[in-house]
């Protein structure tokens, strides 16, 4: 609990005391987080607002017979005595309801990433540091103790100083979901579409990148990079594959990528210094230091290294430099089944509980936005895009 100080103290129990809280779009995302909800004894799921039928249907069967529906957020903030919104729309939506949620007085959770643009993630800033409410923004790895651990390790010295990071998400698939009819395409298939989103850049990049900024604890400098739609030429207006390079004023770069094409190497955010390697997500770690060989291993070490040693290639001998073979050490004790978001969502409500707001939460789902839609405008215009100033946070 020690490298997560934003948890410490927030799970107390108080008999009685209920959170009355009101779901703002109830799609798969807010499906999975009404599920950890329900679980919670201090929560109760007051209300579900969804413009789509199918879904507000969905949301009220998790919800259960208690819960009222509505279609607009601003008649459920008017008529309902709510202490919290959890809001998990499409990403266009989520400014203008958590600056309604706020200025009603109301705490909030929203999903990442905050905004469609950096202009709109400040406002939400503002109004949080103008009404004083709670505003926390989903990124399930500040609350997923194997990651936490990995970058206390990387805090104690473990791997050395940071100098080189890698991360990617890598999957196989249109990233489309079944429309039941034409018109509904956009509104179903919203993460295809700029009017909506920002694709795998706020999709899915924002995550990694939360990670690369708090393992660092800095923000990047700039970034440059590209993508392009080389795959799935079905009409969608976002990229199928981007790759780009963050730097960070230390002089530690990070390496992303994420692709729609092949999911062979899956997701990973790598971490490496002169001592070792971690890679987060697997919960491993290799250190670059490691006892001989025993018995005939060491034996055939010197005698491949003798071997290569002996042959000259442009005049100078050559080593080959081969990937480590071993499979690391696990960084935890248990079996982690769960992401983050079950232990996010009960912080949540034990936050709005005890009316404490976190800022260094906001801080990090923040700067994740502001650097994912950094990366998205470095790929549209082909350029460096540096960090920017006058950010409320």
């Amino acid at each position: 609990m020690s490298q997560m100080p934003w948890l410490r103290d927030l799970h107390a129990q108080i008999p009685g005391k209920k959170v009355r809280i009101g779901m703002i779009g109830s799609g798969s995302r807010g499906n999975l987080l009404q599920l950890y909800l329900r679980d919670i004894p201090q929560c109760e799921m007051s209300c579900v607002c969804d413009n789509y039928p199918p879904n507000l249907e969905a949301g009220l069967a998790i919800a259960g017979k208690q819960a009222k529906a509505y279609s607009n957020h601003i008649e459920m903030l008017e008529k309902e005595q709510l202490d919290a919104v959890v809001v998990a729309t499409p990403l266009s939506e989520h400014a203008h309801i958590v600056l309604d949620a706020l200025n009603a007085g109301v705490h909030v959770f929203c999903e990442k990433s905050m905004a469609l643009t950096i202009e709109d993630s400040d406002n939400m800033v503002r109004a949080q540091q103008k009404t004083g409410k709670i505003l926390l923004i989903g990124h399930q790895r500040l609350f997923n103790v194997k990651y936490q651990r990995a970058i206390q390790l990387i805090k104690d010295g473990k791997i050395g100083p940071v100098t080189h990071m890698r991360a990617y998400w890598h999957r196989n698939n249109d990233w489309r979901r079944p429309v039941p009819s034409p018109e509904l395409e956009r509104k179903i298939n919203w993460r295809l579409y700029t009017e909506y989103s920002r694709g795998l850049m706020t999709e899915l990049a924002s995550h990694q990148v939360q990670v690369a900024n708090q393992i660092l604890n800095e923000v990047p400098q700039c970034v440059w990079g590209s993508g392009s739609t080389n795959y799935w030429k079905d009409g969608r207006e976002v990229e199928d594959n981007v790759s780009l390079v963050y730097k960070y004023s230390c002089g530690t770069h990070l390496i992303y990528d994420s692709i729609n094409s092949n999911q062979h190497y899956g997701l990973e955010e790598q971490v490496m210094g002169p001592k070792g390697t971690l890679e987060l997500e697997g919960g491993r770690m290799w250190q670059e230091v490691v006892p001989p060989a025993p018995g005939i291993l060491q034996l055939i070490n010197q005698i491949e290294n003798k071997l290569f040693d002996a042959i000259p290639i442009g005049g100078a001998s050559w080593v080959p430099e081969t990937a480590v073979k071993n499979k690391g050490e696990y960084i935890y004790d248990e079996v982690l089944e769960s992401d983050g978001t079950k232990m996010e969502m009960e912080a949540f409500v034990a936050m709005v509980r005890d009316n404490r707001f976190v800022p260094e939460l906001l801080r990090q789902g923040f700067y994740a936005t502001v650097a994912s839609l950094m990366g998205y405008e470095a790929i549209q215009k082909n350029q460096i895009v540096y960090w920017p100033s006058n950010l409320s946070l």
